[in-house]
């Protein structure tokens, strides 16, 4: 059964898993294989109200650290406690040399989010402060699949953790809310970070979306990408999520190449859906 964040409560948004509303497509296990990844995957038809998904179970029920696709909650909740204005906003590098060295520098918001900075959007974190950042999460039902998420002495890594963990349906939810102004945050908010979103813009179609990396507790490799694809201005949301014990394995070509074979397959990217 799918759950999607409202406010502080979890809406079931199936009643069941029905032929009516759920397509389960397992055959894009293959694109799965080819990539040597294990995963999920959820596409949302916001027109139909219909799902496709791959891995149903593993989709709506199993948890895992939501990585940098944090940022996306994050930036919404600096953008509406003002500390940070828009994507303009510069956090001064702190000297330490790090070993991703195009983060070790004085950087935007818009900087930050697109190459996906952690130290930036940990001090970000440290700036709103524990207390607004749990009262947004406790808003948001952040996390809260199996229980309550609380933040302990982790205000700067929880989402790095593995200590907050969301579903593939969660993270589906939340763009989607994002998309249509439905999170509980400003409108000017909402958009500043959908347009960081934006990757491909052209006549047949809009990709956006964020991805994450990290790993699990059982020390795999653990990938994100969510977000939406527009033709014809009807978006559909999607949810990918990628996994595999090689501690080498190449996430950031991996991670797009599949979620686009898989848009392929449906059709997208011809401006015909």
């Amino acid at each position: 059964m799918l759950k999607w964040i409202t406010g502080a409560l979890f809406i079931v948004t199936l009643a069941a898993c029905s032929p009516n509303n759920v397509t389960v497509d397992n055959s894009l296990k293959k694109y799965f294989d080819q990539n040597k990844v294990t995963g999920c995957f959820g596409l949302f038809d916001n027109g139909q109200g219909h799902f496709t998904i791959y891995n149903l179970p593993r989709f709506s029920d199993s948890v895992y650290t939501p990585a940098s696709t944090f940022k996306i909650v994050n930036s919404l909740i600096g953008l509406e406690e003002g500390i940070v204005a828009d994507t303009n906003t510069v956090f001064k590098w702190d000297s330490v040399n790090r070993p991703r060295t195009e983060c070790n520098r004085d950087m935007t918001m818009w900087d930050a989010f697109r190459i996906s900075c952690p130290p930036w959007y940990q001090e970000l974190a440290r700036r709103i402060g524990q207390p607004k950042m749990q009262h947004w999460l406790d808003t948001l039902g952040y996390a809260r699949r199996y229980d309550t998420f609380k933040i302990k002495n982790n205000l700067d890594t929880f989402w790095l953790d593995n200590s907050a963990k969301v579903t593939a349906d969660e993270e589906l939810g939340l763009v989607k809310k994002l998309y249509f102004d439905q999170l509980p945050f400003q409108k000017r908010s909402q958009r500043i970070v959908r347009s960081m979103m934006l990757w491909e813009n052209n006549s047949n179609y809009k990709l956006s979306y964020k991805t994450g990396w990290n790993t699990t507790p059982k020390g795999t490799q653990l990938g994100w990408i969510v977000g939406w694809i527009e033709e014809n201005k009807h978006p559909y949301f999607f949810a990918l999520q990628v996994e595999s014990p090689d501690p080498n394995i190449d996430f950031k070509t991996i991670r797009i190449g599949l979620l686009k074979q898989i848009l392929k397959e449906y059709g997208f990217f011809e401006g015909k859906k």
